[in-house]
This record gives structure tokens, C-alpha cells and sequence, in this order.
């Protein structure tokens, strides 16, 4: 898992893919930070972190296109699967990379939470729970990502595939409030990812919300490993 996990670090800044994402996540955070806090003279960062999950649902897909598509389509995919790695610390080894990228964006949150602390003190615990919440959120959108990568060989449909379920896990409330009937309404708030993700934002730091999006990833890496499990053997 190891080589895996450097191979595809490396991988992030020999192709123009992560400085895109750190650019556009840079560059994105910045606007909304301006817009929510120093335009307002705010110390308050809750806007900020609630408006960031629609960037998550914009650039963890191009974050995420080619780790798996790529290796179909230069058909690399058949050594790497015959490899004495298992599929779980291949899945694992990429999945840890792209978190890894994510967070060298995320950090860029705190160094925003430092600058409104020049004006006023911050309350530094709904902060780091905002923090820890959107690396959450992040992680299980990037296991999203990961497994709509494992559905094709190439990255721009993969991409796409990645947006509209993002989109789709987004607004899962949304779209259970026009069935009628009940119960689907609840299930559907409750695997909704902005009605997890927006307690994060008001300070509220909710421990089902936290093995929600764990177990999320959880699920979608284990999906992963069975659609690559499954192309192992045909």
C-alpha cells in the first residue's frame, strides 16, 4: 500500500491534476472567505465552511477522475491487479493519496481562521470542528469519486459520473421531500450529506455525523474493491 500510496502522490505533480485542484481550491476558498468574513469584517468562518461544499462537489471529481480510470486506459490496471498488493491496500493507497492532496487544501481554512483572529478572537473550537467536518465530508466524497473512477476508462466521463452523484448525495433531502410517502422522505434526510455536513458548520459536533461519513467512505471503497475484484476475474 505504500508504494501505492507514493506512486500516486508523485502522480499529483508530475500531471497538472493537483495543482489544478489546489489552485482552484485556493483560489475559490479565498472568494468565499472574502465575501462571507473580511468584506463584513466577520470573525464568524460558519458561511464560509458551509458554502465550501459546493466546491467539494466541483473539484473532488477532477481530484479523483484518474486514479483508477487511467490505470484502464494505459492498461496498467491488469499488472497492478496481479501485484502481491491486495485490492483493498491498492484502493486504500490511492484513496489516501487523494485525501492527502485534499487536506494541503483544506489547510488553507486555517490560515483564514488566523487572519480573522487579528481583529477578534475566534471561538477556535467551532473551528476546528468545521475543520474536522470538512475533512470528513471530503474523505467520503472522495471514496465517491474513487469508486464512479472504477466504473470506466476514461477520466472526463469518470468525472462527470463523480459530479452528478455528488450532486445527487447533495441534495438527497431535496429530493425525498417531493415523495410522498414518509418514511423514504427520513431515510433520505438522513443519508443527505449538506444535512450531516451543515451541523459541522453551526459548531455542533455530532458524533453520528462523524461515523456517518466514515462509514460513507467506508462504503464506497468497499464498492471500489469489488467492481476491481470483479474485473481481476473476468
Amino acid at each position: 500500500m505504500g508504494a501505492i500510496f507514493r506512486r500516486e502522490v508523485s502522480s499529483y505533480f508530475i500531471s497538472p491534476i493537483g495543482y489544478i485542484f489546489l489552485a482552484g481550491f485556493y483560489c475559490c476558498t479565498g472568494v468565499i472567505f472574502s465575501q462571507n468574513s473580511l468584506q463584513y469584517g466577520s470573525t464568524k468562518l460558519d458561511a464560509v465552511f458551509a458554502d465550501l461544499i459546493l466546491v467539494l462537489i466541483v473539484l473532488i471529481p477532477i481530484l479523483t477522475m484518474k486514479t483508477i480510470s487511467e490505470e484502464k486506459k494505459q492498461k496498467t490496471d491488469q499488472c497492478l491487479l496481479t501485484s502481491p498488493v491486495s485490492l483493498g491496500g491498492i484502493v486504500a493507497g490511492k484513496f489516501l493519496a487523494s485525501f492527502l492532496i485534499y487536506t494541503l487544501g483544506v489547510a488553507i481554512t486555517f490560515v483564514y481562521a488566523v487572519v480573522v483572529s487579528a481583529y477578534a478572537k475566534p471561538d477556535w473550537n467551532v473551528i476546528m470542528g468545521n475543520i474536522v467536518g470538512l475533512l470528513l465530508l471530503g474523505a467520503a466524497y472522495i471514496a465517491v469519486g474513487i469508486f464512479c473512477s472504477s466504473l470506466t476508462e476514461n477520466q472526463i466521463v469518470a468525472a462527470v459520473i463523480s459530479f452528478f452523484a455528488m450532486v445527487g448525495l447533495y441534495l438527497l433531502s431535496t429530493l425525498g421531500n417531493l415523495i410522498p410517502v414518509e418514511f423514504i422522505t427520513k431515510v433520505f434526510n438522513s443519508l443527505c450529506f449538506w444535512n450531516r455536513y451543515y451541523d459541522f458548520t453551526l459548531g455542533l459536533f455530532n458524533l453520528s455525523n462523524v461515523l456517518f461519513f466514515i462509514s460513507a467512505a467506508v462504503a464506497f471503497l468497499f464498492l471500489t474493491v469489488r467492481v476491481l475484484e470483479k474485473r481481476r476475474w473476468s
